[in-house]
C-alpha cells in the first residue's frame, strides 16, 4: 500500500494585500493616534502576524508612513484646488478653514487631522513623518500668501496653522461640525481684516 505524503508548509502566514492593510490601519491610527496603537493591536486588527507586518512595512512607523501618504492623497484638504490666484487671498484662506472644519468633524469615529495629531507623537520616526507633511502644507499656504501679501505671509501662516490645530483638537474632543464651522468662519473674517481685502 502506497500513501501519498501531503506537502504542507508549516507556520506559513496567510497572505494579505499591503494596500488593504494600509486602508484598514488608517482607521485605527486616525481613531486612536499613533502612540496609542500597539503592534499587536495593528496585527490583530489586520488579521496578520507581526513578521508579515515587518516584512511589508519594516516597522509600525513604516506602516504609519504609508497610511499618512494615503491619507494626504485622499482625505487631506485639497490646498492646490482652493488656493487660487484668481480669487482674493483672504477668501481662499477662509475656505481652507471651512474645509478643515468639515473634514475634521467626527466622521465614522475618525475626528481631527491625522497629520496634525501625528506631529505630537512621542515616537521620533512617526513624528518626523507627520512633520514633513505638516511643513509641506504650511509652505504651500505661506507661498500662496507671500505672492500677494509678502509682509503678512508669516503672521497669517502662523495664524492659519494655529487655527487648524485648534480645529483638529476640538474635533477630537467632540465638538460638532456647527461649532467648528462657526470658529472657522470667525477666523476667516479675521484673516480678511488682517489682509485688508
Amino acid at each position: 500500500m502506497v500513501t501519498k505524503k501531503q506537502s504542507r508548509v508549516p507556520g506559513r502566514p496567510r497572505r494579505f494585500a499591503p494596500e488593504q492593510a494600509v486602508s484598514a490601519a488608517k482607521v485605527l491610527f486616525h481613531q486612536k493616534g499613533f502612540d496609542a496603537v500597539s503592534v499587536a493591536e495593528v496585527t490583530d486588527y489586520l488579521g496578520i502576524n507581526p513578521p508579515s507586518l515587518y516584512a511589508a512595512f519594516g516597522s509600525k512607523a513604516g506602516l504609519f508612513s504609508r497610511v499618512l501618504n494615503e491619507y494626504v492623497g485622499t482625505e487631506a484638504i485639497p490646498l492646490a484646488d482652493i488656493l487660487r490666484d484668481d480669487r482674493p487671498v483672504g477668501e481662499c484662506l477662509a475656505e481652507v478653514l471651512k474645509e478643515a472644519a468639515r473634514r475634521y468633524s467626527q466622521n465614522g469615529g475618525c475626528a481631527g487631522c491625522m497629520v496634525l495629531e501625528g506631529i505630537h507623537s512621542h515616537d521620533p520616526q512617526a513624528r518626523d513623518i507627520a512633520v514633513q507633511y505638516y511643513h509641506a502644507a504650511e509652505t504651500a499656504i505661506y507661498d500662496y500668501i507671500a505672492r500677494r501679501h509678502p509682509q503678512s505671509a508669516q503672521c497669517v501662516t502662523d495664524f492659519m496653522s494655529t487655527v487648524m490645530s485648534g480645529l483638529s483638537a476640538k474635533a477630537r474632543e467632540g465638538h460638532s461640525i456647527e461649532q467648528l464651522c462657526a470658529t472657522a468662519a470667525l477666523a476667516g473674517e479675521a484673516i480678511k481684516t488682517i489682509l485688508k481685502e
